[in-house]
């Protein structure tokens, strides 16, 4: 018996197929499967919780986790990619305030603590990026040049947050009136910059 289908009506359900396949393939693009985003954000999670451990053991730990909370999709389960993102968002806020106070016309008589504080300040920048480039150089854990570049991470973390100290101490504590809000501004950023120094030395020092 032959089939009383007509071409046009065999064309017509090839159609009608091709845009069924069609309409689930466009669903199964804009709305991926529940179980593969439950575990990216499972992951993600995981990530975020790690940075909020690792601060836990810092003298800042609300500050620490404000400047890493972004870094969890990069740092993972890294003590060392941690310590390394800490240790950038430092060196670009020492920078940062650095450039900050430098552009600021200062009075004359407050210069010359001025400038000592910007040349501490870009000692601690130097020193911070140095600790980074060593990083990429510590090898494998437990071996003999991972400790020794540790420990020079260690060194130059340290004497970057005494720069930033000194820096503190070397701003005036007295100023004129009109002088007192730029000088409380300067120490407030100074100070934050230390904080988040400190919490990259803990950092480090967990790796």
């Amino acid at each position: 018996m032959k089939s009383s289908q007509s071409p046009s009506s065999l064309l017509h359900l090839l159609l009608l197929l091709f845009l069924i396949f069609s309409i689930s393939t466009i669903n199964a693009i804009k709305h991926p499967s529940s179980s593969s985003s439950s575990s990216s954000s499972s992951s993600s999670c995981k990530d975020t919780e790690f940075i909020r451990k690792s601060c836990s053991t810092t003298r800042y730990p609300d500050l620490c986790m404000q400047c890493l909370s972004t870094f969890a999709s990069t740092v993972h389960h890294s003590h060392r990619q941690l310590a390394n993102a800490a240790l950038s968002v430092s060196s670009d806020r020492a920078h940062a305030v650095s450039s900050f106070i430098s552009s600021t016309n200062l009075p004359s008589h407050q210069s010359g603590a001025i400038k000592d504080c910007i040349e501490t300040l870009a000692d601690s920048v130097d020193r911070l990026r140095s600790s980074m480039k060593e990083m990429s150089h510590m090898g494998r854990a437990g071996s003999q040049a991972f400790s020794w570049h540790l420990s020079n991470v260690q060194t130059w973390v340290s004497a970057a947050l005494t720069d930033e100290n000194t820096c503190l101490d070397e701003l005036p504590r007295r100023a004129a009136a009109d002088e007192a809000g730029f000088r409380a501004a300067v120490r407030k950023k100074v100070v934050e910059v230390a904080q988040v120094t400190s919490n990259a030395l803990a950092l480090v020092n967990r790796i």
